[in-house]
């Protein structure tokens, strides 16, 4: 339970800095450089997120499950072509 807030925390924290990147846009109308570091805050918290969802699933911390967890092995998938 404690991956699951951690990730969606660190999405909220996202949003929100992408929301603080287009205020600065409109307000500052590209005069100081704050919309690019709102933007580079964003893009590091990207990256992180991306590693730390890497080293959680190599952990064992984070189990990835595929499209269909639930389907036993013997049973066919819909097949997307028809």
């Amino acid at each position: 339970m404690l991956p699951k807030i951690f990730i969606v925390l660190t999405l909220l924290v996202i949003l929100g800095s992408l929301a603080s990147g287009l205020i600065f846009l409109i307000k500052d109308n590209g005069t100081s450089t704050r919309t690019a570091k709102a933007m580079t805050v964003r893009i590091g918290l990207s990256v992180f997120l991306f590693l730390m969802l890497m080293l959680g699933i190599f952990t064992g911390a984070i189990k990835p499950h595929g499209i269909y967890p639930n389907v036993p092995a013997d049973t066919p998938t819909p097949d997307r072509n028809n």
